[in-house]
């Protein structure tokens, strides 16, 4: 008997879409009814080693061509509970341990185990038409800047954050460093690789004022980002350049990509925020119905309220842009974490969702340079009851 894995994910998988083992049994034990592949199921975060005792037991029965099918990405994913905000390094160690049993008509009888790699999953999803189990280093070209682009995008000399390389092991040459290129020059900023969890993705940062921007502001007119491991350039670059134009207030966004990294827009044309209310009335009791006679005080009411709901929301209106950025505002579209950043010196972000439900995404062939609005719910509502 010889149970073998003959299907394997990528060593690094997007946790929200499938992460696929396929076993199979060369021996033809599988004619019996009761014959089931079994796989325990080990996850944990930390470092490489720390695998500890498997936590979930996963049976399948073998389909038409007798081989075992098994799917993790709905049970990794819910392990991946904490927000992109306050864990930038997202990512799961996992690992299998697969046999067969059976019973003989007097007893159960259970085959040699087989226990896979180890793998790693990180909070995020793939999109058709890649295929299941691709690299995850083919899926962007940007790789390892954990992005889809744009491969040219706006900043201003005043904006904040950081954006994801991937420092970890995924198959391919790791980053040493991302250089950054501008009319003033150039500088580096160098990152680490890591077998933590907690370390595998590195923050770098992609706005002027961020802490540890490597250029001088002064002048500066466009910079670009590109990963390198010594002298060897990783993927493709990303241009930012330097927008002076600013009708009006900047509504700076930043939303979860389908990396688990964030991405950054500027909607600085014109935008407007509302503020609405929902209210449920009673009629109170009225008058002195203890005492020895009815009266009524002035400041009694007929109406009042017992609840009181709010809701505040914005509208931002992004310049004119190319298609270039239909796939980056895609990922908005979809986000499940998205943020205002409201006061970027102190980094004070405000959480929101997104409301528009539909949106036309035009091309430049035909419609040149586009404009789109956004509308957002705030997270928070007005007042403040846990």
């Amino acid at each position: 008997m010889s149970l073998s894995i003959t299907q394997t994910p990528a060593l690094v998988s997007l946790a929200q879409s499938p992460i696929i083992f396929t076993v199979a049994e060369s021996t033809p034990v599988y004619t019996s009814s009761s014959f089931q592949y079994v796989g325990e199921l080990y996850y944990w975060t930390g470092s490489l080693t720390a695998s500890g005792s498997a936590d979930y037991t996963i049976v399948k029965y073998p389909n038409t061509v007798n081989v075992g099918i098994f799917d993790l990405n709905r049970i990794i994913n819910s392990t991946l509970t904490d927000l992109a905000y306050t864990n930038t390094s997202n990512v799961m160690y996992y690992a299998v341990d697969f046999y067969y049993q059976y019973y003989n008509g007097t007893s159960f009888v259970t085959g040699s185990h087989l226990k896979s790699s180890t793998y790693k999953a990180l909070d995020g999803y793939s999109i058709f038409q890649e295929p299941i189990g691709q690299v995850v280093y083919s899926k962007t070209p940007y790789w390892p800047l954990m992005t889809d682009g744009p491969a040219t995008q706006s900043a201003f000399l005043d904006n904040y954050g950081t954006a994801g390389v991937y420092s970890g092991d995924a198959g391919t040459t790791q980053p040493t460093k991302i250089t950054y290129t501008s009319n003033l020059g150039s500088a580096d900023y160098n990152v680490s690789s890591s077998t933590s969890t907690s370390g595998q993705v590195y923050q770098y940062p992609i706005g002027p004022l961020q802490s540890g921007f490597p250029l001088s502001t002064t002048g500066l007119e466009y910079f670009t980002t590109q990963a390198y491991n010594g002298s060897t350039a990783l993927g493709s670059s990303i241009k930012y350049v330097v927008d002076c134009i600013q009708k009006y207030p900047n509504v700076r966004i930043k939303w979860k990509n389908r990396f688990g990294q964030f991405d950054f827009f500027n909607f600085y044309m014109v935008n407007r925020q509302s503020f609405t209310t929902e209210k449920k009335t009673y009629q109170p009791q009225l008058g002195t119905w203890e005492s020895s006679t009815l009266s009524y005080a002035k400041p009694d009411s007929g109406v009042l309220n017992y609840i009181v709901d709010s809701k505040q929301a914005i509208q931002v209106n992004s310049f004119w842009i190319s298609q270039d950025y239909n796939e980056l505002l895609k990922q908005l579209m979809v986000s499940d974490e998205i943020y205002w950043v409201y006061d970027e010196a102190n980094n004070y972000v405000r959480p929101i969702t997104i409301t528009t439900s539909n949106v036309v995404f035009k091309t430049g062939v035909v419609d040149g340079l586009i404009q789109y609005q956004f509308d957002f719910n705030y997270g928070q509502a007005y007042k403040l009851i846990i």
